[in-house]
C-alpha cells in the first residue's frame, strides 16, 4: 500500500527567453492541484505554539502570514490557499523534498529550490497519509495479541469473581440455615426445661400441700407410727420429672457443619501454627531423647547418655515422653508438629499434674484418664485415652499432624495440614490447664512455626 511520489522537473525546457511565458506555462500545469495538506508534510516539522494550533514555517524565507494557521486541530490539515510565499507572494502549492519544505513554483523556477526534486501538494498528501494509514495497521497489529491477553485476563477474572461470590454465597446460606436450626433447636429445648420445672415445681407444692393439711388433721401421727406416709396426688398436676430431664441438653446446639466449617477457618488461618513462643520444656524430657538448641525438636536416643542428668521432679524417667511449655486454660490454640520421620510417636495434650516418675500406666502418654494422644505405632494410627484405643483410619500417611484445642467448648481435634482433613475430634470436660505432650521412640519429631 505504498504510493510513489509524482516528481515533475520544473526547469525551463522551452527555447522562449520570455520569463513571464514560461511562469504561465507552469501554472496551467499545476493548478489542478491545490488541495489541503497535512501539518506535517515538511517531514518530521512538529507543531508550535500555544492552543494545538501550528504555524507554516517560513519556507521562501519570510514572514508567514498573518492567516497561517491550522483550522482543523482535530485533523491537522489546513488550506494552503491561505499560505503565501513572502519572497514571491505566491502559494505554496509544492513541496520541495530536498529541502522538506512547502514552496511556491516560483521557488521551483527561479529561486532557491531551483533544480531541486519537488512534487505537487496533492501527491505529497496521499503519500503522507498512505504512510500513517500503513503505520497504523502495522501498530494495530502489534498491539492485537496485548489486547487480546487483555480482554482474556479481564474475562478469566470476572470468572474468578464469580466463582467466589458463589462459593461465599453457597456457604453464607448454608450457614443461615444451620444458624436457623440450631437456635430452633436451643428454644424447644429450653421451653422443654422450662415446663418441666414448671411441673415439678407445681407437683411439689401441692404435694407440700397436702402434707399440711394432713399435719392438721393429726393424721400425720397415726401414719408415721404404721411407717407409711401418703401423699394424695393434687388433680391437673403431672408426675415429677427426673433431675437429669431438668438440665438442658448441650446436645441440642452440636453441628457437624458448624463444627466444620468453624475448625476450617482456624486451621487454614493465619495462627493454624500456633503461637512461636510454644516449644518443649527440657525439664521435662526423658533422658532417652535429645532436645535441639532451639527447644522445638526431639530426637530418640537409642542407648541412655552415659552421664546421668540430674534430678527434676518434672522430669519423666522412664517413658520416652515431653511436655510443652504453654499452659492452655482459655482461648482457642492450634500447633503443628511434623512426624514425617519418625514410625513411632505420641502427640496430644495432658495435664500439668500428670505423673513423671515410673513405668507405670500413670507416668505412660494415652494409658491414663490425665492424658489424650495420637499414636502411630507399626504403621497403624489410634486415639488413646484411660487405657482405651480408637483405631483411625488413615489413608496416607500424614507428614504433618496439627492439634486444635478450643477451650470454650472444649474440644480437642487432631488433623492433616496438608488435606485438612479430622483424623480424630474429641470434646471433654477438662477439669485443669492442659500442656501439649509427645513421646518418640523412631528418630524425631519437630514442632513447626
Amino acid at each position: 500500500m505504498t504510493e510513489e511520489l509524482q516528481t515533475c522537473d520544473l526547469t525551463c525546457s522551452s527555447t522562449s527567453s520570455d520569463p513571464e511565458e514560461t511562469l504561465n506555462a507552469v501554472k496551467s500545469r499545476i493548478m489542478e492541484c491545490e488541495q489541503p495538506i497535512f501539518s506535517v508534510l515538511g517531514g518530521g516539522m512538529k507543531p508550535h505554539g500555544a492552543g494545538g494550533h501550528s504555524a507554516v514555517p517560513n519556507t521562501c524565507g519570510g514572514a508567514t502570514s498573518p492567516t497561517a494557521t491550522t483550522s482543523d486541530n482535530e485533523s491537522g490539515i489546513f488550506s494552503v490557499e491561505s499560505e503565501l510565499c513572502v519572497e514571491h507572494e505566491a502559494e505554496l502549492d509544492w513541496f520541495c523534498g530536498t529541502e522538506q519544505k512547502l514552496i511556491c513554483s516560483h521557488c521551483a523556477i527561479v529561486g532557491s529550490c531551483h533544480g531541486h526534486t519537488v512534487t505537487p501538494v496533492a501527491t505529497r498528501v496521499t503519500a503522507v497519509r498512505v504512510s500513517v494509514s500503513t503505520a497504523r495497521c502495522v501498530r494495530a497489529q502489534q498491539l492485537h495479541p496485548a489486547v487480546c491477553s487483555s480482554v482474556l485476563c479481564q474475562a478469566a477474572a470476572n470468572r474468578a469473581r464469580e466463582q467466589v461470590l458463589a462459593q461465599v454465597s453457597a456457604a453464607r446460606e448454608a450457614l443461615e440455615e444451620e444458624e436457623q436450626r440450631l437456635l430452633e433447636e436451643v428454644q424447644r429445648e429450653e421451653e422443654r426445661v422450662e415446663q418441666c420445672l414448671l411441673t415439678q415445681r407445681a407437683h411439689w407444692n401441692q404435694a407440700l400441700s397436702s402434707l399440711s393439711q394432713t399435719r392438721l388433721n393429726g393424721v400425720l401421727h397415726l401414719l408415721c407410727l404404721c411407717g407409711f406416709v401418703r401423699v394424695e396426688e393434687a388433680e391437673g398436676v403431672g408426675e415429677p420429672c427426673d433431675t437429669n430431664i431438668l438440665n438442658l441438653n448441650p446436645n441440642c446446639s452440636d453441628s457437624t457443619l458448624l463444627r466444620g466449617l468453624w475448625a476450617a477457618a482456624l486451621l487454614l488461618g493465619p495462627n493454624a501454627y500456633g503461637s512461636s513462643v510454644l516449644k518443649f520444656d527440657e525439664r521435662t524430657v526423658n533422658p532417652l531423647l535429645s532436645l535441639s538448641e532451639d527447644f522445638c525438636t526431639l530426637t530418640f536416643l537409642r542407648k541412655k547418655p552415659r552421664q546421668p542428668q540430674p534430678y527434676d521432679p518434672a522430669r519423666f524417667d522412664h517413658w520416652p515422653n515431653a511436655l510443652g511449655s504453654l499452659s492452655m486454660s482459655s482461648g482457642t490454640h492450634s500447633w503443628v508438629v511434623d512426624v514425617g520421620q519418625s514410625a513411632a510417636f505420641k502427640v496430644g495434650v495432658c495435664y500439668a499434674s500428670l505423673e513423671r516418675k515410673g513405668s507405670g500406666d500413670e507416668a505412660r502418654l494415652g494409658h491414663n484418664s490425665q492424658s489424650w494422644v495420637l499414636a502411630h505405632y507399626d504403621g497403624d494410627y489410634s486415639f488413646c485415652h484411660a487405657g482405651k484405643k480408637v483405631p483411625l483410619q488413615v489413608v496416607k500417611k500424614p507428614q504433618r499432624i496439627g492439634l486444635l484445642l478450643d477451650w470454650p467448648s472444649q474440644t480437642l481435634m487432631f488433623y492433616e495440614p496438608d488435606s485438612c482433613a479430622v483424623l480424630y475430634s474429641l470434646t471433654e470436660q477438662f477439669s485443669a490447664p492442659l500442656l501439649p505432650a509427645c513421646a518418640v521412640t523412631d528418630r524425631s519429631i519437630t514442632i513447626l512455626h
